[in-house]
């Protein structure tokens, strides 16, 4: 037994890391005076330690993988890479919080707190190999998330976004909950190694019964990524929480989403079966509701946090998308789009960050202009935009690019067409914000305080993956082809 932990700890290590980080913060914060204004200790540790995360990450992807703590958890090459894009997406999140005055000075660090907590389930999410796991990870999730929303605790739109994710979040965990304990009922474990097994012996009502408790399982993970019709909140959340939040928000859940959506597709229906069709019937039409509705309600709006949302969802679906293909093609397909998606996310948020910041809005009427006042801003924003629309030679068209290849080479035409049909609304909605940036006249001639040139070294180094990736991308491609789930 003693072995066994031992193996399962060593396993396990970049995860033990992020909790004892997440209780160092908590000291740490703890010995600040109540009157100080100063985190930048806090800031310094979390960066310090999510890159020893990452590095750690880094090296379990040439060291040994397999199961831990008697199976409820699976380390491979597959979850591994997801740990490193949640991993990015926090750093990446927590820098950008340090800068942004959307989140109030005396409550920075309780965002920093909060958002690796929030990383801890979405790691565990990533390697759950069991129902118990798989609903620890996305309430570890879903609880600290709430809190993030409402971090701004005086705005009235914020505390209202935190009360509908809640709300919703609440409703679909009682969905998804009610959904496992059916498969459990049925199946008689929650090690989805058993399952399976017990799985290929059913037949006729239990196979029906048993179909409608993963639909109720889907509805908790459909929650997650904002997939349809489990969308409504994302609008919302994004408009009315921090920028910050927003960017970790796009990055974190959903990523942890799309790993155990993955995951649980590969490991029960990846072979042929009346489940399995029911399933892929399921997952064609999620994506391709979940892409329409997504691009569709982006073209209307004017906050461009909003619209970032719309969009996302929009993304997403193209995502599940991959996932129907249920083989080693699609999974390297979908790494390597979340891998643009993390660039892209960040540079577009940065940008209105620091836009919301200096007019106290994120309206499409404070990047007019953007061209005369701060070029280079607008040309990065502009290739982010370009890149997101699927434009090559961008990363984002290589992203798109391989999703459907691989949709096509398995005779999906009817989602390809309806995939690439949403690539062409999403150019015209980006569009509208380039317009605006470059051929609009700006309201007013002065310099926006926030683009120093700090900031603007930091986004600009932000958008340089996203043009070598669109270029270079076959070592990236390699990388996400060597990810294999691991069905224990």
């Amino acid at each position: 037994m003693l072995d066994i932990l031992k193996a399962s700890l060593s396993l396990y290590l970049p995860e033990i890391l992020t909790v004892v980080l997440m209780c160092l913060l908590l000291i740490t914060e703890a010995m600040y005076k109540e009157e100080g204004t100063s985190r930048f200790r806090t800031y310094l540790m979390a960066v310090v330690g999510l890159i020893i995360i990452g590095i750690s990450l880094i090296y379990n992807l040439n060291g040994v993988k397999g199961p831990a703590f008697y199976n409820a958890v699976v380390v491979d090459s597959f979850s591994t890479l997801f740990k490193l894009i949640m991993v990015a997406g926090t750093i990446g999140a927590v820098v950008l919080a340090y800068t942004s005055r959307d989140i109030y000075q005396n409550l920075k660090s309780e965002f920093v707190i909060l958002a690796v907590g929030t990383l801890v389930g979405g790691m565990l999410l990533a390697s759950s190999n069991n129902l118990l796991t798989v609903y620890l990870g996305i309430e570890t999730l879903s609880i600290l998330s709430y809190a993030l929303t409402s971090l701004k605790k005086e705005d009235a739109t914020s505390t209202e976004a935190g009360m509908k994710y809640a709300l919703y979040g609440g409703l679909t965990a009682g969905v998804m909950l009610f959904g496992m304990s059916h498969i459990y009922g049925i199946l008689g474990t929650i090690q989805f190694g058993e399952m399976v097994v017990k799985m290929n012996g059913l037949e006729g009502v239990d196979q029906l019964f048993l179909m409608g408790s993963f639909l109720m399982f889907f509805a908790g993970i459909g929650y997650k990524i904002s997939a349809f019709p489990f969308h409504m909140w994302s609008p919302d959340v994004y408009q009315g929480a921090p920028i910050p939040v927003t960017a970790f928000f796009s990055i974190v859940p959903k990523m942890a989403g799309i790993a155990v959506l993955l995951r649980v597709s590969h490991v029960f229906f990846a072979a042929q079966s009346t489940m399995s069709v029911a399933w892929i019937g399921l997952l064609h039409v999620v994506a391709a509701l979940t892409m329409t509705v997504g691009n569709v309600s982006a073209i209307g709006q004017d906050s461009v946090k909003r619209m970032l949302a719309f969009s996302s969802i929009g993304h997403i679906g193209m995502i599940i998308a991959g996932v129907v293909v249920l083989d080693d093609v699609g999974t390297r397909a979908i790494l390597y789009y979340s891998m643009a998606y993390l660039f892209m996310t960040l540079v577009a948020f940065w940008i209105t960050s620091v836009l919301n910041d200096t007019y106290g809005t994120d309206s499409m009427a404070v990047f007019r202009g953007l061209i005369g006042r701060h070029p280079l801003m607008a040309v990065t924003m502009s290739i982010v935009l370009f890149s997101l629309a699927g434009m090559p030679p961008f990363s984002g068209f290589v992203a798109k690019f391989n999703i459907l290849s691989v949709i096509i080479e398995k005779k999906y035409y009817g989602l390809a067409f309806i995939a690439a049909l949403n690539s062409v609304v999403g150019l015209y909605y980006y569009m509208k914000l380039i317009r605006e940036m470059v051929f609009a006249k700006a309201e007013s001639s002065n310099a926006v305080v926030g683009f120093d040139v700090k900031t603007q070294v930091i986004v600009a180094a932000l958008t340089v993956p996203v043009v070598f990736m669109g270029i270079f991308w076959e070592g990236l491609m390699a990388l996400s082809g060597g990810a294999k789930i691991l069905i224990q």
